[in-house]
């Protein structure tokens, strides 16, 4: 038996950015369901001309899901294709829980997230030493989907670090509320990036004190992602993994380099 359903990341929007594995599943696929709302045509490029392709922009769960139960009394291969990463708010384990029901193999092949995107397009690390080390991805509450109710965006808004929002650009008024009230400056960094690397993007550079009106003042209202943090606005720091004086199991470090590091990481040091 051949039957299988392949879940595939095809990224945040410019078709070359879906992996190889993706492509390959793509290409050995019988049916293909794809979002048009959400993933451009081009990915469908890698199919066979005999493929079947379904468009789930207007089917409800159920409709795909009645395409996995054909796939299985058929024994055919399917490719789900999902915009970024299923892992990340692309209703993939409700899927995964029915196709396990089945008895239908499963697979997930990941793709590109639109925040690592954003920080490509940008230019910006979002990880930068004695900045900020965590990367903090979420949405704004109140949206169709209820949120844990410890997931605020103010609750996470206390740890200070970076954070990638999603989903948030039609309350973009509540969204700044809520970083100010967890604690961060109103002069933080933020990039506000419009379907990133689809050929319409658009990004703007503002802070949490002007974010409002920079949304509004563009009319974004969905597709719109929120980069926010210190980390988009630090300059002159070096990380210790390539410094001199750090060894690895593939590089020895310079005696010299390696005691200056040293004495930075002592307490009450002028590093």
């Amino acid at each position: 038996m051949t039957a299988k359903v392949t879940f595939i990341g095809a990224g945040p929007g410019a078709a070359d950015l879906i992996t190889l594995r993706g492509a390959r599943a793509i290409a050995g696929a019988d049916v293909l369901i794809w979002a048009s709302s959400l993933v451009q045509e081009a990915v469908l490029e890698h199919a066979r001309p005999d493929a079947e392709i379904v468009d789930s922009a207007a089917l409800p769960m159920e409709g795909v899901i009645a395409i996995y139960e054909r796939a299985l009394a058929s024994d055919l291969r399917v490719a789900r294709i999902h915009s970024g990463d299923p892992a990340l708010w692309g209703a993939v384990q409700e899927q995964l829980e029915r196709c396990r029901e089945l008895g239908l193999e499963t697979e997930i092949v990941p793709g590109v997230s639109a925040f690592s995107a954003v920080a490509a397009i940008a230019q910006r690390e979002l990880t930068i030493p004695e900045v900020a080390q965590s990367v903090i991805l979420t949405r704004l509450g109140g949206g169709k989907t209820p949120m844990p109710e410890k997931e605020s965006v103010r609750a996470f808004a206390t740890h200070g670090t970076t954070m990638a929002v999603f989903l948030s650009a039609a309350r973009s008024g509540q969204l700044a509320a809520e970083l100010l009230d967890g604690g961060y400056a109103p002069d933080t960094p933020v990039i506000v990036a419009y379907r990133a690397t689809w050929e319409d993007e658009e990004l703007a550079y503002c802070t949490i004190a002007d974010l409002e009106e920079t949304v509004k003042a563009r009319k974004l209202w969905k597709h719109t992602l929120f980069l926010i943090g210190p980390a988009l606005g630090a300059h002159g720091t070096r990380s210790h993994l390539y410094h001199p004086g750090h060894f690895h199991g593939f590089r020895r470090a310079d005696r010299t380099a390696r005691r200056e590091l040293l004495a930075q990481r002592e307490p009450g040091s002028d590093g």
